[in-house]
Formats: C-alpha cells, sequence, structure tokens
C-alpha cells in the first residue's frame, strides 16, 4: 500500500481522537520514523506531504539526508551516543531523547544554535526503555539551565507494549502532567509546551491524552516496497 493512502487512514484516526476530546487536529504534528525503510520509501513520504521524519542511527539520517538534504523537518529520535553527536547536530530540528546531563553537556557543544530537545522519560519504568524516571525528571531540566544551546521543549515517553488501555493512558496521562508541571515553572530555557507520544499501536490514545507529536513507523510507512 502506498503511503499516500496511508497517510489518508491515519490523518483520519487522529481527526477521530481530536474529536473525541475536543482538541484541534493541528496541534498534532506527525512525524514518519523512516528508521527500518529505504531513502526511496523515506523520499516517497515526503512527497506525500509528511514533512517531518524520524531516524533513531546517525548512519540512517545520514544516508537520508544525502538524497532529501534539509528539505524535511528532521527528528532524532533513538538513543544517542555522545560520540554521535558531531555526526547530527547540524541536520536535526529536534532530539527526542536528552536524558543524562553529559549528553547535554556534548549537545551544547557541538551546536551552533538552539537545538530543541525533548526529554525521555521513562513513565512505565521498565528496565528495557531508557529515559528519566518521573521522579528525576525535573531536578534534571533544571540542571539544563546554563546551557545556552538547548532548549527543552517538551518530554518525551514510550509506552509499554501492551493492548491494556488503562495502562497506555495511565502512562500518558503521567507524562502529561509532568510537562504541566514544568510548564508551571515558567523556564525560559525549558518552554516544554510539547508531549512526544504515541507510535503505530497507540497513538490515538497518546492524542486523546495530550500529544503535540506521534511518532509513526510500522503503520504508515510500513516495509519496503
Amino acid at each position: 500500500m502506498r503511503v499516500a493512502v496511508k497517510l489518508e487512514h491515519i490523518n483520519q484516526q487522529i481527526n477521530e481522537a481530536c474529536l473525541k476530546v475536543n482538541r484541534n487536529p493541528d496541534e498534532v504534528k506527525l512525524i514518519a520514523v523512516t528508521k527500518y525503510v529505504s531513502i526511496e520509501r523515506a523520499s516517497e513520504a515526503f512527497e506525500a506531504g509528511i514533512k517531518n521524519l524520524g531516524e533513531n542511527r546517525d548512519e540512517g539520517l545520514l544516508e537520508k539526508w544525502e538524497v532529501l538534504g534539509d528539505k524535511p523537518n528532521w527528528h532524532f529520535i533513538g538513543t544517542l551516543q555522545k560520540r554521535k553527536v558531531k555526526n547530527i547536530i547540524d541536520k536535526v530540528e529536534y532530539i527526542h531523547s536528552l536524558d543524562r546531563l553529559s549528553l547535554a553537556e556534548e549537545i551544547n557543544k557541538r551546536a551552533g544554535h538552539k537545538i530543541k530537545c525533548f526529554v525521555q522519560v521513562n513513565v512505565s519504568q521498565e528496565d528495557t526503555k531508557h529515559g528519566l524516571s518521573p521522579k528525576e525528571t525535573i531536578g534534571f531540566i533544571e540542571s539544563l539551565r546554563p546551557f545556552d544551546n538547548i532548549s527543552v521543549e517538551g518530554l518525551m515517553t514510550m509506552a509499554p507494549l501492551t493492548k491494556n488501555e488503562q495502562v497506555l493512558r495511565d502512562c500518558f496521562r503521567k507524562l502529561r502532567e509532568l510537562r504541566d508541571q514544568v510548564q508551571a515553572s515558567n523556564l525560559d530555557f525549558a518552554p516544554c509546551r510539547e508531549l512526544s507520544m504515541g507510535m503505530s499501536g497507540d497513538f490515538p490514545i497518546a492524542i486523546e491524552e495530550g500529544a503535540t507529536m506521534v511518532r509513526i513507523g510500522t503503520a504508515l510507512v510500513g516495509e519496503d516496497g
């Protein structure tokens, strides 16, 4: 199935989720996660009208950058190693996986301008997931104050792999409540307006709970072909 057809279906689901909770669909930004697909498939997604593309490896981002350049808005959504920061720092608009001070120091050092970052929170506190615990998050954000090249635009999480709607809803709601706490602090370096949460299997629930960015791979760009 072509990306354009899948996009129409995804947009319909976004609209329906927003309607349920009286939100404007324009508040939700769709990120096509292209990490498992070819350059051709990523190009097809961009041509279909998807302006935000997400990669989780520097190699994948650089390969697609060679073809698409800065025409899409690039989001780095995977775990970012310090030594890889220099490879992607001038090519991405957002980094969704800031979760430690050493990484913040490297981003701040390498960036030639302010980088929009999401602090990654392991809301479900699963051992297999990266990110700060909810209790650590506000203190960590406070520690980013000295870094002139980092703007904390929001929080990001990955929900558990489950079909239990209540578990998913609780996870997304906790991240929203944490975001609201950060916003209430009125930190100029951390406006924290955004919530990056929701993927192919759970994005409608994430939207109902306040997501402003959803990261969709399989359901949107799928497998090559």
